[in-house]
């Protein structure tokens, strides 16, 4: 990460993706959030940075309108009150997972808000380097991971089946594509 600048990074939504995962009876299910924002503030040393993220929960999108309607109501995300979910990142240290990863890991730590309730999440993070852009800009790429309980977050809605069996899991898998603009250099305040 020595290569990353000290500053202000924008989120670039346009190029970069939050996705997740869950099973479903038998299968997994994917989405994402298509409305999101966010900045890292990288420090003088890399290890001394910060990130924060918006995510507006009625971006939510299954690949199915009634799903979808059905999961921004208040059997899950309740997006009428709560309409905003957010990730605050304070820590970073080198993760020892993935020597052999194409790039160095690290890990984020930071605390994840859905609903009201705040958990702390643990991002296993890749930077993957930075690039000057065809528009005069700086970019880095990163891409990150976690997991989280629903119930956590005071998500319980389910369906018995037969047996001890239920229709929805609770672990649901997040994956971050993230492309960051070089917004301001400089030392961090």
């Amino acid at each position: 990460m020595a290569e990353l600048e000290a500053g202000r990074w924008t989120v670039d939504p346009v190029h970069s993706e939050i996705t997740f995962t869950v099973r479903h009876l038998m299968t997994t299910v994917r989405g994402s959030f298509t409305d999101f924002g966010g900045e890292v503030e990288i420090g003088d040393d890399p290890f001394d940075s910060s990130a924060r993220a918006e995510i507006r929960m009625a971006s939510i999108d299954t690949r199915s309108e009634d799903r979808d309607a059905h999961v921004r109501s208040a059997d899950f995300l309740d997006v009428d009150n709560h309409p905003v979910m957010t990730f605050s990142g304070h820590g970073v240290e080198r993760a020892v997972i993935g020597r052999r990863a194409r790039n160095p890991r690290y890990h984020v730590d930071g605390e994840l808000t859905i609903k009201d309730v705040t958990r702390p999440v643990r991002l296993l993070t890749e930077f993957h380097g930075i690039s000057p852009d065809p528009w005069g800009g700086t970019r880095a790429g990163f891409t990150a991971t976690t997991s989280i309980s629903r119930k956590d977050f005071g998500i319980e809605f389910n369906v018995p089946l037969q047996g001890d069996k239920v229709m929805l899991g609770d672990t649901i898998a997040i994956a971050l594509e993230i492309q960051a603009v070089l917004a301001t250099a400089g030392s961090r305040a």
